[in-house]
């Protein structure tokens, strides 16, 4: 008698923003494969919404919280994805080792997770984090880029990666030239921790006050940027094998416009955590009067921001924050106690939101010098994603793709590690490359002699 196969089954934990993508990609593969698409997020709604009742997919109304049955759906499953808040990515981990299945995630490898590499490694099944946009497609890019170079005896001396989730041009329509494509919290609180990077040996530490300095430019397909760099650029200076660098960090893109803005914000102390407000008889034009009353902001550097709104050609910030309603007084915030990141966060949120037909932008560019033969070169590798729409946006195509990719070589018994990885090895990085050309994801590279003959 010949035995009947069991559909293979893929699990995905959340249906938010950038699972738009991923969902419409598996649902192809599910009908390419004879696979099943089981998706579990607190709304089943919401669910419903992205796999338009498909036939190959299953909704799962699910509180994450809900042990017993995060684990039930997960001991029937092939294959697990996460695209919870990285909080949460232990909950599923856990579960994962007791039923050996293997993970994937966008997130970062944090000290829970790389705890369980021996778990995982015993349970004869692969974690693969860092599957995104930024972690993930810059780790493979660069590396293939790296490898390349060493396998032509070349010296990296300076590795600088920069990555940017922004509005395209034709979205463009307000004078912060920015709109939310992803978390909203993390735009608030970025900075927070300062920077950490290796700059000609030295080690710089720069703190948040200075990060968004509107001078540091680059360019990538003939548009300029400013950049501020990441939290910590260090760990990826051993991930990248690149010790003998003397030159290495990483940063996020922003229109200069935004930087500048930004930097006054900063300043202006609008993304404290500290001081609560009671919002629910606020106005956004209240709480500003009302935070910039606070003792510590009474000095000479805010009074010289504060004083361009009175002047008659109202500067860039002035246009900034009345676009974020420094002016309005008729709508009531109403979040309850909350600080002044809170706040901000609510006016981004209403103020900065992709509407139905904006596009966004995805920024990638890799600069690398190195020296080959006693002539120092320089490659820029950059890439530019447009998105289609709200939904289909150039943030949820660059995460979720290189998450669905992996997912079908997995299934496929294409890629046979073991533990916990993040994609910096060939046998990972080319194939996903490889496949992402063909949905319109592939970098452009230039090269340049620096000196020498």
């Amino acid at each position: 008698m010949h035995e009947i196969s069991r559909v293979k089954t893929i699990l995905l934990f959340g249906a938010g923003k950038s699972a738009t993508v991923l969902i419409n990609f598996l649902l192809q593969q599910c009908e390419t494969h004879s696979w099943k698409l089981i998706v579990a997020d607190v709304r089943e709604d919401l669910i419903l919404l992205k796999t338009k009742g498909h036939p190959l997919s299953q909704a799962v109304a699910m509180d994450i919280q809900d042990d017993p049955l995060r684990a039930a759906w997960i001991q029937k499953s092939d294959i697990v994805i996460s695209m919870m808040p990285p909080a949460l990515h232990i909950l599923i981990a856990r579960h994962c080792i007791q039923y050996k299945k293997s993970l994937l995630t966008a997130s970062y490898v944090d000290d829970a997770i790389r705890a369980m590499q021996q778990d995982v490694q015993d349970a004869g099944i692969l974690f693969l984090c860092e599957m995104g946009l930024d972690p993930g497609i810059d780790h493979m890019s660069a590396m293939q880029v790296i490898d390349r170079l060493k396998n032509q005896q070349a010296i990296i001396t300076s590795f600088k990666s920069h990555c940017g989730g922004l509005i395209a041009p034709e979205s463009d329509n307000n004078p912060w030239h920015y709109k939310i494509s992803w978390n909203p919290r993390n735009v608030v609180l970025a900075g927070k921790s300062g920077a950490l990077y290796l700059n000609k040996h030295q080690v710089i530490q720069e703190p948040y006050e200075q990060l968004f300095n509107a001078q540091r430019i680059v360019q990538a397909e003939g548009i300029e940027y400013a950049y501020y760099p990441n939290r910590n650029s260090i760990p990826y200076i051993d991930l990248y094998k690149l010790q003998d660098t003397e030159t290495f960090f990483r940063t996020t893109l922003r229109h200069p416009d935004f930087m500048r803005g930004w930097q006054k914000i900063v300043q202006l102390k609008l993304t404290d955590e500290h001081i609560r407000y009671e919002t629910d008889s606020l106005t956004p034009a209240a709480f500003f009067k009302q935070h910039l009353q606070q003792p510590d902001l009474q000095h000479a550097d805010t009074k010289d921001i504060l004083e361009q709104f009175h002047s008659s050609d109202h500067g860039v910030f002035a246009r900034q924050m009345q676009y974020l309603g420094w002016d309005d007084d008729t709508t009531p915030i109403q979040i309850g106690k909350a600080s002044a990141a809170d706040v901000m966060q609510w006016l981004l949120e209403k103020r900065l939101v992709l509407q139905p037909h904006d596009k966004d932008r995805i920024v990638m560019l890799h600069e690398i010098e190195y020296s080959l033969n006693n002539v120092q070169h320089l490659i820029q590798c950059s890439l530019v994603v447009d998105g289609d729409d709200a939904s289909s946006t150039a943030m949820a195509k660059t995460v979720g793709l290189p998450l669905g990719i992996a997912t079908v070589l997995i299934l496929n018994d294409s890629l046979p590690f073991t533990g916990v990885h993040v994609p910096v090895l060939p046998e990972m990085y080319n194939p996903v490359l490889k496949s992402l050309e063909s949905h319109g994801i592939r970098f452009n590279e230039t090269h340049v002699v620096l000196s020498g003959h």
